[in-house]
C-alpha cells in the first residue's frame, strides 16, 4: 500500500493507462465510421484492464488522511 503519498502504486497506473488506451481506441472506432472491430477492441482493452485492476487490487491504494485537529 502507499503510504504518505496520494500517487497509487505503478501497478495500478499500468492498469488505468490500459483503460484510459482503451477508451481512446473506442473513440477512435465510433469517430471512424463506426468501425465497430476498432470500437471492440477498444472495448476488450477496457476490459482487459478492469481485470488487470482487479488483480493488482487497485482500491487498496487509497491513503487516508489523519484527522485534522
Amino acid at each position: 500500500m502507499s503510504t504518505g503519498s496520494h500517487a497509487g502504486r505503478p501497478k495500478s497506473w499500468v492498469a488505468v493507462t490500459i483503460i484510459f488506451v482503451g477508451f481512446v481506441v473506442g473513440g477512435v472506432g465510433l469517430v471512424m465510421g463506426p468501425d465497430w472491430i476498432v470500437f471492440g477492441a477498444g472495448a476488450a482493452l477496457t476490459v482487459i484492464g478492469g481485470i488487470i485492476a482487479l488483480a493488482v487490487d487497485i482500491m487498496t491504494d487509497v491513503v487516508v488522511d489523519e484527522p485534522r485537529g
